[in-house]
């Protein structure tokens, strides 16, 4: 189902008192917009959060509005919904929100009372920069590549046939999904597959487009990764079994200081594993189908990885 929070933003942001505004608006959808703040922003009851809240309220929205008047953004969502739920086999009740954010995330998935969450945070593909907004200037053709990365992840999650760990975390922890929790507790191979199986998923719903752009990489990054891909598997190798927030960031996460994504005396590009997790999931992936591969456990992407290389194993 599409929950298209675009409208209900504009009208926060137009209103005489806007403070007030939002907090009707936040209220209104609480659930899944503490979730969303907890996992990809800050705790939305610190007091960290009243900055972003300000400079979110009065930032410029010229580009976003330009956005919506050339492109019927809900619709292009909506077919990628169809296709994402066709080709992936989404068997469990899942939500895309379509919303305005706080400059975090472009995209990503929740869990939240069991039920599967994708939402796509509009400010990020306007075509144009927007430093009021800290929109990423992706272009709008984008949206459905995301959409159905995140529904991917939805379905690891939830799908009653899921033989992930995911899928075991979100559970003990009472139908919720939690970026941190995962981080410290699902194995680092977990992790790299995750991502991997989702660009898997972009590409097989959005067939199309520039390899980078399934990463979110510039092209000079994804040609980099591929020149280190013998590097990264020997780096990543004896982490596979690991867990620890830190290996998540490492890997996956942007942002971080070269000093923490230093591992055996290189720095490894932003956001490397979602490469690695791409060509660790590539070959089961191949044999599976991607909608059957989404609900394999990672040690079957190892193995599938090995025997297409033609490593022996004990």
């Amino acid at each position: 189902m599409l929950v298209n929070l675009i409208p209900a933003f504009l009208d926060v942001v137009s209103a005489e008192d806007r403070r007030a505004a939002w907090r009707h608006y936040y209220d209104t959808h609480r659930l899944v917009l503490t979730a969303y703040w907890r996992n990809y922003v800050l705790d939305p009851e610190s007091g960290h959060a009243e900055p972003v809240i300000r400079r979110t309220l009065e930032a410029d929205r010229a580009d976003l509005h330009a956005l919506l008047e050339r492109t019927d953004v809900a619709a292009l969502v909506e077919d990628a919904v169809a296709k994402s739920t066709a080709i992936l086999k989404v068997d469990r009740p899942t939500d895309t929100w379509l919303m305005v954010g706080v400059g975090a995330a472009n995209a990503g998935e929740l869990v939240v009372q069991g039920r599967g969450i994708a939402f796509i945070c509009l400010e990020h593909f306007t075509g144009r920069a927007n430093p009021d907004t800290w929109g990423m200037g992706l272009p709008a053709d984008q949206v459905p590549l995301w959409v159905a990365h995140e529904i991917a992840h939805t379905v690891r999650y939830t799908s009653p046939d899921s033989e992930s760990e995911l899928k075991r975390l979100v559970a003990e922890s009472g139908g919720y999904y939690d970026y941190w929790q995962t981080g410290s507790r699902a194995s680092l191979l977990e992790l790299l597959i995750n991502e991997g199986l989702a660009v898997h998923a972009a590409e097989a719903v959005v067939p199309g487009f520039d390899a980078a752009d399934y990463f979110g990489y510039p092209k000079r990054q994804y040609h980099r990764l591929r020149q280190l891909e013998a590097f990264l598997r020997r780096a990543a190798e004896h982490d596979f079994d690991r867990r620890g927030l830190g290996l998540r960031l490492r890997y996956l996460s942007g942002g971080m200081s070269p000093a923490a994504r230093l591992v055996q005396g290189r720095v490894l590009p932003e956001r490397a594993g979602y490469y690695l997790g791409y060509r660790l999931a590539e070959a089961l992936v191949a044999e599976r189908g991607i909608a059957a591969a989404l609900r394999a456990p990672a040690a079957a992407f190892l193995e599938a990885d090995r025997a297409a290389r033609g490593i022996a194993t004990a």
